[in-house]
């Protein structure tokens, strides 16, 4: 098959990741292509050598330009499958205009599963006559799309993580060694860092020498100003390091001691994952699929979205039994890779590919 990954950057985001995931993957027994619509970034290193790899630099939704590019593209190396990943719907419903054969299949990544009923859509519904599958990150999305699209194939997927194996050591933690928490999520609203910084407060009081390193993308926009003002409003500046989006991150999670997500709202994260594969110990919120990942208080412990209380004692709970952190870390390790490794979601990648 000639499978096109379709994404409109390569930001450290879930969705982008996913893409980039899927073209390495079906790249070792599939003509494996990836485009790239509007902006490049630090995830273009983690792709593999044998998926061909297009970028169109797109200005503005009606870039006819870019347009005609990805049309020509599409042509020229007989592309089957179109699998666009979130908001890249739009042009691809274009090409299939162009190209009537093709199977056009929309991936919804949707973060923001815990408030649905504010999701703007009428564009995406009207593309949605010629999505040939969906393809839902969750059932919750599976369920609202069902209910308020046009297209009658909708399947979930779950999503996967894989070890690199070119990853280059960029990225060195502050703090003591032994003694560092993580947390992978962009500097956004829904990733509620600043609750993550009331939990910590009190770690913070019970021993200074434990850190947190909060990786992802930076804009430097209101909310990360928020965000530093009230680090140091806390007097945690010499505890809490912000280091923006790093594509060592499997080199990070090396460096890390417990792994936490503190979000309002998530669809099925791959930051749970990640932790996973590093046979962390987590703490997150019990919002979206999280509870997919972490179904047990063996693998982790999951708290109310917004109770910084009880996410705090949890993490303390950690800090005080070292063997709970190394078994937890196991547990989760092994309902990752049985539940969400490439193996076992490539099998049911291929079949709706098929289908």
């Amino acid at each position: 098959m000639r499978i096109l990954q379709l994404i409109d950057s390569l930001d450290a985001g879930g969705a982008e990741r996913m893409a980039i995931n899927y073209a390495n993957m079906l790249s070792q027994e599939h003509l494996s292509f990836i485009c790239v619509t509007r902006t490049e970034g630090l995830l273009k290193k983690a792709m593999n050598n044998n998926v061909d790899y297009l970028f169109l630099n797109k200005k503005k939704t009606l870039d006819f330009k870019s347009i005609k590019r990805l049309n020509n593209y599409v042509k020229k190396h007989n592309i089957e499958i179109v699998h666009a990943h979130a908001t890249s719907f739009f042009i691809a419903t274009l090409i299939k205009f162009f190209n009537r054969k093709i199977k056009l299949i929309w991936h919804d990544h949707y973060g923001n599963s815990e408030f649905l009923k504010y999701r703007k859509f009428k564009i995406l519904k009207l593309c949605s006559y010629k999505f040939n599958t969906i393809v839902s990150v969750n059932d919750v999305l599976k369920t609202w799309s069902e209910n308020n699209l046009k297209c009658k194939k909708v399947s979930v997927l779950n999503n996967f993580v894989t070890i690199s194996t070119n990853e280059v050591k960029e990225t060195v933690l502050k703090g003591q060694k032994g003694k560092r928490i993580v947390c992978l999520a962009n500097l956004r609203q829904q990733k509620n860092h600043l609750m993550l910084l009331d939990a910590f407060r009190g770690v913070y009081e019970y021993d200074k020498e434990w850190t947190l390193h909060i990786v992802g993308e930076d804009k430097a926009d209101s909310y990360s100003s928020t965000l530093k003002e009230k680090i140091g409003a806390l007097k945690l500046h010499n505890n809490v390091f912000i280091y923006g989006s790093r594509s060592d991150v499997q080199n990070i999670l090396s460096q890390s001691d417990m792994g936490v997500l503190s979000s309002k709202s998530e669809g099925l994260p791959l930051a749970l994952l990640e932790y996973g594969l590093a046979k962390l110990p987590v703490v997150a919120t019990n919002v979206g699929d999280c509870n997919k990942v972490v179904t047990k208080i063996s693998e982790g412990v999951l708290v109310e979205s917004g109770n910084y209380t009880a996410f705090g004692e949890a993490m303390l709970n950690y800090i005080n039994n070292k063997d709970l952190r190394t078994s937890c870390g196991e547990t989760l390790f092994e309902n990752v890779t049985n539940n969400f490794s490439h193996q076992s979601i490539k099998k049911q990648l291929i079949e709706i590919y098929s289908s």
